[in-house]
């Protein structure tokens, strides 16, 4: 109570953002003698009796925080028991499709990324720059499909095209030219094999089926065969409610362009992020007389594969 006006009062009315640093191991006294010294509280004894009263002194963080003059004593002991992180990592999952990234996004409270900017940049017509593969983008294309999907680690408040700016340069990084080479002696694009990268990673569940699934939709494309994929038909019909719901009806009834049961060849875009070794699957596909393939029914998460439809058929579950 003796203190109750230098508690309550800030120092200032000065609202210039200040940045203020805790390192590992920094004691409580340390800390609140430097925040006198720089002037940011009027008592930095006070805080700290202020911060044990609480039985705070335990959760001060060590990191990065952005203070002012205008905090009082409350706030800047809340303040500094909820560091910024020197780091934030963030992660783009294998098969996410742009919405389900931007969503995470939203979720990165120390990030100084936008949502909307993030999808207006990386939708049709939205960021290019002078990655390697911009040109095998269509003109009026999204970005889908070329959001590398992997672990990244962030400083704090990078902003929205820095990081979409991160992420399509490691794909730049992931693709190499041996890939690209190898890809025009199968006669596939980068866009080709980026488009049926991304159903195969929508299927596939183990790392050893890629190269097989990846066969199947190839064998199929060869004959002018339908892809019959059940991930293009939930791209086309998804919502924010959900960006993958199941299929409890016929697909063919889905007139969409994205839906291959109903149209030849690939969908006319990516339809999610694939990951390396989908696009590896792709280009260096096992060599299978497959058309078919279907979930084993014994909970295992494989597939058996068939060459005939009688066959296929054969491995219904019971």
């Amino acid at each position: 109570m003796l203190n109750r006006d230098t508690i309550l009062t800030p120092i200032s009315k000065d609202t210039t953002p200040i940045q203020f640093a805790i390192g590992k191991g920094e004691g409580l006294n340390t800390v609140t003698t430097r925040l006198e010294q720089m002037q940011i509280v009027k008592d930095g004894e006070v805080l700290r009796r202020y911060i044990q009263y609480q039985g705070w002194d335990n959760n001060i963080e060590a990191g990065n925080f952005t203070l002012n003059k205008t905090m009082n004593t409350p706030t800047l002991a809340k303040i500094l028991t909820r560091a910024t992180p020197d780091e934030i990592t963030f992660r783009v999952f294998e098969g996410w499709r742009l919405e389900q990234i931007a969503d995470s996004l939203a979720n990165q409270p120390n990030l100084a990324v936008n949502k909307d900017e993030f999808l207006t940049m990386v939708r049709a017509g939205g960021k290019r720059g002078s990655y390697s593969f911009i040109g095998d983008i269509p003109a009026n294309a999204p970005l889908e499909g070329f959001l590398f999907p992997d672990s990244y680690r962030f400083l704090p408040k990078t902003t929205t095209a820095q990081v979409v700016d991160r992420i399509l340069s490691e794909f730049d990084k992931q693709f190499t030219t041996q890939m690209r080479t190898d890809a025009a002696k199968k006669n596939l694009t980068v866009y080709q094999v980026v488009t049926l990268a991304s159903i195969v990673e929508r299927e596939a569940v183990k790392d050893e089926e890629r190269p097989i699934i990846a066969s199947v939709f190839l064998n199929r494309l060869k004959i002018n065969m339908k892809l019959d994929a059940d991930p293009t038909t939930q791209y086309a019909i998804a919502t924010s409610a959900n960006w993958w719901p199941p299929l409890n009806f016929d697909p063919r009834t889905i007139a969409h362009p994205f839906n291959t049961y109903v149209n030849t060849g690939l969908p006319p875009t990516p339809i999610a992020n694939p990951s390396l070794k989908s696009m590896q699957a792709v280009i260096y596909s096992a060599e299978t007389k497959y058309l078919f393939f279907r979930a084993k029914c014994d909970g295992s998460k494989t597939h058996n594969f068939s060459v005939t439809y009688e066959e296929h058929l054969g491995y219904g579950c019971k």
